[in-house]
């Protein structure tokens, strides 16, 4: 019977999953959202929250647990800052698990782990993208005279500087 014993193994040494499992959090932190097996998704789950949750007591003390396992400064920032913010007043629950279908080399199971209140920030940057397409079609464009003046102008200069050099030798190898 498996009693007090928690967690997932995952077919890794003890190293190499405290390793993965640093580096899949600070991931997901740096990029919001990603995509890996059920498993591993489910596991990293429970090691986000309590990351979330550390940021959100916000104290040096915390921030120095949170190191421990995010080593990256940048994102450390970011999560004891933007996110921390973001989870204030939730109280609990930070991340999702969505399956999205089977991996084509080994058939496994594979997840999108992201975080809840991710979708405000995408709408935002999708807004932004369709401004920026907007402004690119309502901008005037230059006439054809001006373009062909520019492109003859750089041939002639090439053509004034360097007369081609004849090639020494027979030419066989």
């Amino acid at each position: 019977m498996k009693h007090r014993v928690v967690g997932r193994r995952l077919d890794r040494t003890t190293e190499h999953r405290t390793a993965m499992l640093r580096n899949m959090v600070t991931s997901l932190f740096r990029h919001e959202r990603i995509t890996t097996t059920i498993s591993k998704a489910k596991e990293l789950k429970r090691y986000a929250d309590k990351m979330v949750t550390l940021a959100k007591k916000g104290t040096a003390h915390h921030r120095r647990i949170a190191n421990r396992d995010v080593r990256d400064v940048e994102v450390l920032n970011k999560l004891f800052g933007a996110l921390a913010g973001r989870f204030k007043a939730r109280p609990g629950g930070y991340t999702r698990v969505v399956r999205v279908g089977r991996r084509a080399g080994d058939n496994a199971q594979l997840a999108v782990i992201e975080l809840v209140d991710r979708a405000p920030a995408e709408a935002a940057e999708g807004e932004e993208k369709g401004e920026k397409k907007a402004a690119k079609a309502k901008a005037p464009a230059k006439p054809a005279k001006a373009k062909a003046e520019k492109a003859a102008k750089p041939e002639k200069a090439k053509k004034a500087e360097k007369p081609e050099k004849a090639k020494k030798g027979s030419g066989l190898r």
